[in-house]
């Protein structure tokens, strides 16, 4: 697929990066000459000095055989306007990024389907949708529902309460006969192990587990870990997510927001009705101790500094509080973030690029996201008539190692995959894999 990425800093490099590994063709549009310098030279993708709105630009990176053409800058009105030119210049396919979650509510998309821009992303809203789906399963680092709901993924961090340390996937499996959920990987000493029944758990691994409702609670008793009800929450920035999020929740959980500027804190109040708004800096530890953080459920930290954010959680996790998530935008802090006792991390490039990534895939995606802190993305592919993967049973398709196959839901009833198992036209198939592996996986469901 022939794909244009328009950015102008990080999110623009790091979503090009992601589709370089799946063997797209792509061309990077940017502003800043020294940003596209250190691109070049980290990888074979072509770029472009200059202004994505210029028609001479987008034509010298021959936008009418674009397949998809994305637009990611941090001024939302020059993505629009990029991909208003794009299509009417030939893209077949345009995304942009926005800031304005209004451009998506009260069914104005088809507004802008009209004007050639195909879909929309609001990352701070995409950001704040994944807490609140953090605070509902608050034993899990890491959580996500494919078929609404039939099956999860849930990523949780084994510690010494861990019931499967020391034991390998046969030895878990034949002690229970019927399990409701499959392990598709670990993450152990920053490298991802697809694994396999004779790959054993240690304490720290970060373990993804592919899980139908039924087989939540067996799950969490063997990771050693326990659901509680959270409903005090303090949230330290008060910028789009902050807000979003705030909104989110003052209606269902008593909410402190902390925010270190006055006039913002003057705005937040007048627009958020059940939020209690402090004026001040989360940074210090006697304002955190004076507002009582030892009694808090959760802590989110989602300032603009990833800094203060990794800081203040610490704080928070040193007061006694039980869960915390934290904004973390440099990718490099996200592994040494989660091993320093940070529950979550929320990185908003990878919550595009996982918006962004199911659209440039040949097969059809129903859901997809790309996980926080490790090198590896989980797609929820519908299958199609005649597709590689119903030929043979799953042990038999010889499916890449990089990847595995974790459940299945036809209809209204879900699977946890198993060797046996032979999957229909129709069916939806939860794959957990790297990278490097995902062209591969993308030939099974076409």
């Amino acid at each position: 697929m022939k794909i244009i990425v328009a950015g102008d800093g990080e999110v623009g490099f790091h979503l090009a990066k992601l589709l370089t590994d799946e063997l797209h063709d792509i061309t990077v549009v940017d502003p800043h000459s020294e940003l596209l310098k250190m691109v070049e030279s980290n990888t074979d993708l072509m770029t472009i000095t200059g202004d994505s709105t210029s028609i001479s630009i987008l034509d010298r990176a021959n936008v009418k055989r674009a397949d998809l053409l994305i637009s990611v800058l941090h001024d939302e009105n020059v993505n629009l306007m990029t991909c208003i030119i794009g299509k009417k210049l030939g893209a077949r396919k345009t995304i942009a990024r926005i800031n304005n979650t209004e451009f998506i509510d009260h069914g104005n998309e088809a507004l802008f389907n009209s004007l050639g821009i195909d879909h929309l992303v609001c990352p701070e809203r995409l950001a704040a949708e994944e807490i609140v789906d953090l605070l509902d399963r608050s034993a899990a680092t890491e959580t996500f529902e494919f078929s609404k709901g039939k099956l999860l993924l849930f990523l949780i961090k084994l510690d010494e309460k861990a019931l499967v340390i020391g034991k390998t996937l046969d030895q878990i499996a034949s002690e229970f006969s019927y399990l409701d959920f499959r392990a598709v990987a670990i993450h152990r000493n920053s490298r991802t192990i697809i694994p396999r029944g004779n790959d054993q758990f240690m304490i720290n691994d970060l373990t993804y587990v592919v899980t139908k409702p039924d087989g939540i609670k067996t799950l969490l008793k063997l990771g050693g870990k326990e659901e509680f009800e959270i409903k005090n929450v303090m949230i330290a920035g008060g910028g789009r997510i902050g807000l979003k999020t705030s909104r989110r929740l003052e209606n269902s959980h008593k909410i402190k927001l902390i925010e270190i500027d006055r006039e913002k804190s003057v705005s937040l109040s007048e627009e958020l009705d059940n939020v209690l708004i402090i004026n001040g800096d989360a940074r210090d530890i006697d304002l955190l101790q004076s507002e009582n953080v030892e009694d808090m459920d959760a802590f989110i930290a989602v300032t603009d500094s990833s800094e203060t954010n990794i800081l203040t959680c610490l704080h928070a996790r040193k007061f006694g509080v039980k869960k915390t998530i934290a904004l973390v935008e440099n990718i490099d802090y996200i592994d040494i973030s989660q091993n320093i006792g940070i529950d979550t991390i929320i990185n908003k490039k990878l919550i595009t690029a996982s918006y962004i990534a199911r659209f440039t895939m040949q097969s059809e995606i129903a859901t997809n996201k790309v996980l926080h802190g490790i090198d590896a993305e989980v797609f929820e592919f519908v299958v199609k008539e005649d597709s590689l993967v119903t030929k043979k049973s799953i042990e038999n398709l010889n499916f890449p190692d990089g990847a595995i196959i974790g459940g299945i839901t036809r209809g209204n009833e879900s699977y946890i995959a198993v060797g046996n198992f032979k999957i229909k036209a129709g069916d939806r198939v939860i794959v957990f894999s790297l990278p490097s592996t995902i062209h591969k996986v993308d030939r099974f469901f076409r």
